[in-house]
């Protein structure tokens, strides 16, 4: 019964992340690019300018710009920028990162309208309380019994997927590269996994049931630390693989457009795998479209929704183009070029996939194994293991550690609109409960279903950004747009 339902649910994934939900959410992307005159480039600088800015403190009714996106970034910024970006690469050749760049620039103009639409919508309850997301402007898209029903539906798959399946995927992943680092030195941690979720547990819990005061003091921390180790990890591997950057790059490019030296196959099945992996892994990296981002967003306390629009952007850029392309960089300087065990294989049917599998590399290791390479070309190869072994489950616990306390965040929210703050202890012992169990167990079959609620949840915000699109691009269809040097037009001010 359970191999039954694992196929069924492979299926639905396929079909939906392959065809359907790659459809939506470019053309969504597409749509507010035109719609907004490219707002992603023109209003990225102001977007910088307004996350730094030192005038938002978020004191009174909410959060700062800085914080609300901290929170955003925390989840967008997960497991899935080292894993995810492997398993593009790995099926979809060097020419997926690509098309991830393309769809990252398309989906921030996604994020920019979920951010202004979320802070159009939200209400303020009796408390002070914020509440906002994707549930309040459905139901200002679709009236009556269909906008109940679409926002009822989102509720539910975000709250399965992020707030409880969700949570079990991300302890499992820190769970495996904390036994990995316990590995490298001989010892055998597989008994006592259940300490480890223990231990998870405790410090999610001591977090999201401070509420999102506390889930926000701890991400604008924990984020810009988190982002800037990797980072320096990574430019210390393209340092001691220097003449193998301008290379990297090529293949990038080269790969995008001429797929089939490398996948094998005709050029159309070959270009049609590198943007179809390119754009599922990109999309689900960034999560623009996805709904999930928006409940931070809300949080913010901005005078302009238009203000939190263009930090969201920032969001989407810091996601793709700069942690999730230093991961391919670092992938693609030590095993893709010079001497690297992935490097000169072109053309038939023994893709990278396939020799990847001989070198014993897979989605999961393939960054643990470019750090091991580098450190041992620096202190040898023992020492190499183990100082890139633990360097990589420090980054990936920061990830899906983040990731775990925001998901949890945004699971409340939809628990709360569905039934009530009264249930909300409820919400907090079975999601907190999926971290530690995420840690001592998982299959594929939970994999499985927690990418098939993503990719349902997809469905009625993407219907609702479609339905709303006015509410967001109506200020940018006057002679005076805004975004000009960062100020806006008299007549916006007015209205």
């Amino acid at each position: 019964m359970l191999e039954w339902i694992e196929k069924a649910v492979g299926f639905v994934n396929d079909y939906l992340s392959g065809y359907i939900l790659v459809f939506l959410l470019v053309a969504v992307g597409l749509f507010y690019s035109i719609k907004t005159r490219f707002v992603q480039v023109r209003c990225l600088g102001e977007g910088f300018k307004k996350v730094f800015s030192k005038g938002d403190k978020g004191e009174k009714k909410g959060l700062s710009s800085f914080q609300a996106l901290a929170t955003a970034v925390a989840a967008q910024v997960g497991t899935g920028n080292i894993v995810g970006a492997c398993g593009a690469i790995l099926v979809g050749g060097p020419g997926a990162i690509f098309w991830m760049w393309i769809i990252a620039f398309l989906g921030m103009a996604t994020n920019y309208a979920e951010a202004v639409l979320a802070q159009k919508t939200k209400v303020v309850d009796e408390n002070g309380e914020v509440h906002g997301g994707p549930v309040y402007y459905i139901k200002k898209a679709f009236t009556g019994k269909a906008g109940k029903f679409l926002a009822g539906f989102f509720a539910v798959a975000i709250t399965i997927a992020l707030g409880f399946i969700g949570a079990m995927v991300q302890s499992n992943s820190i769970t495996s590269n904390v036994a990995g680092v316990f590995d490298s030195f001989g010892a055998d941690i597989s008994k006592f996994t259940w300490i480890i979720g223990i231990v998870l547990a405790g410090l999610a819990a001591a977090i999201v049931l401070g509420g999102v005061k506390r889930i926000a003091s701890v991400t604008e921390k924990l984020v810009p630390v988190m982002a800037i180790l990797y980072l320096l990890g990574g430019i210390l591997v393209l340092c001691v693989n220097i003449k193998n950057v301008p290379a990297a790059f090529g293949i990038i490019f080269k790969y995008a457009f001429v797929p089939q030296a490398i996948l094998g196959g005709g050029f159309g099945s070959a270009i049609v795998k590198a943007i179809q992996k390119g754009a599922q892994r990109g999309l689900f990296s960034n999560e623009a479209g996805m709904g999930s981002t928006p409940h931070a967003h809300a949080q913010a306390d901005v005078k302009d929704p238009h203000d939190q629009g263009v930090c969201a952007m920032v969001g989407v850029f810091i996601d793709t183009f700069v942690v999730l392309t230093m991961t391919a960089l670092i992938v693609f300087v030590t095993l893709y070029t010079g001497d690297g065990p992935l490097h000169g294989v072109v053309g038939g049917a023994e893709t990278f996939e396939a020799l990847a599998g001989k070198e014993n590399l897979n989605s999961g290791n393939m960054v643990q194994v470019a750090f091991q390479m580098t450190f041992g070309k620096l202190f040898g190869a023992t020492a190499g293991n183990i100082i890139g072994s633990l360097f990589v489950a420090v980054c990936l616990f920061f990830f899906a550690f983040s990731t775990i306390i925001s998901w949890n965040f945004f699971g409340k929210v939809n628990f709360d609109y569905l039934f009530g703050k009264k249930a909300i202890i409820v919400y907090s012992v079975l999601s907190i409960g999926c971290v530690f169990l995420g840690s001592i167990g998982s299959n594929d079959l939970v994999w499985g279903l927690s990418d098939m609620f993503n990719n349902l949840m997809v469905i009625p915000n993407v219907l609702a950004l479609f339905a709303l699109g006015s509410m967001v691009y109506g200020r940018f269809q006057k002679k005076k747009g805004i975004c000009v040097e960062g100020k806006v037009s008299t007549e916006e001010k007015a209205e």
